[in-house]
């Protein structure tokens, strides 16, 4: 078994037995049909899926969905496509997604490692998103973190040359090694002009949990890496 097959063996998340509302239910069941992409073992074709040859950018992991509905909005000649496992926070971005008239989103409700690895063509996408993964902060969970080598290799093989990675996480242990992760990596390039992180860029909208951090004095690091 290679490292890279040994590692989709290990989950960075934890599926919990959360509350999911009714309202939240009830999107699932009533908008996926519209918004949602079923997970397949076979790659898909994302132009048909949004019915247009547009810049694909993928976001890993977006919780409750606040800013994903909003950068999609904000951004109309981009098609974004969210991946999450956990059923509240997708029912919360599809009835934003409904309230808000974005069409521009596409959902997949699965683990996203299996998704870009069965289902994302290599040299398709044009950015990543991954804003406040799980830190994992004890040592011996360090391993469950999703920004790992072989991980952001996978990301490369699916980006398209000039393509982005965009991180953010307010856990500062988690940020150094980030950082320390994609420097190495001969494929990309640090859009920071010290090569270590970017302000929050604008199109990232400031969230109520990054503001709510904030105000007890924790800080936020940006990392933005573009493929050579």
């Amino acid at each position: 078994m290679s490292i890279e097959q040994k590692r989709k063996h290990i989950k960075s998340f934890v599926l919990r037995q959360g509350k999911i509302t009714p309202g939240q239910s009830n999107s699932i069941e009533e908008l996926m049909p519209i918004y949602g992409i079923k997970y397949s073992n076979s790659p898909i074709d994302l132009n048909a899926e949004f019915k247009r040859n547009n810049p694909k950018i993928i976001e890993i992991g977006f919780g409750m969905g606040n800013a994903s509905w909003q950068i999609a909005k904000s951004h109309p000649e981009n098609d974004y496509l969210g991946i999450e496992v956990h059923s509240p926070g997708v029912g919360s971005l599809l009835m934003s997604l409904k309230s808000n008239e974005v069409s521009n989103l596409r959902i997949i409700h699965h683990d996203a490692l299996e998704v870009l690895h069965n289902m994302i063509p290599n040299g398709s996408i044009n950015g990543f998103h991954i804003y406040f993964p799980d830190p994992w902060h004890k040592k011996r969970h360090h391993k469950r973190r999703i920004i790992q080598e072989d991980f952001i290799n996978l990301l490369c093989q699916k980006l398209v040359p000039g393509g982005y990675i965009h991180l953010a996480t307010d856990w500062e242990h988690y940020s150094t090694w980030m950082l320390d992760i994609l420097n190495k990596n001969p494929q990309l390039h640090n859009e920071s002009q010290n090569n270590t992180f970017i302000a929050r860029p604008d199109f990232r909208p400031m969230t109520k949990f990054e503001q709510r951090g904030i105000n007890l004095g924790h800080k936020v690091w940006d990392l933005m890496f573009t493929k050579i």
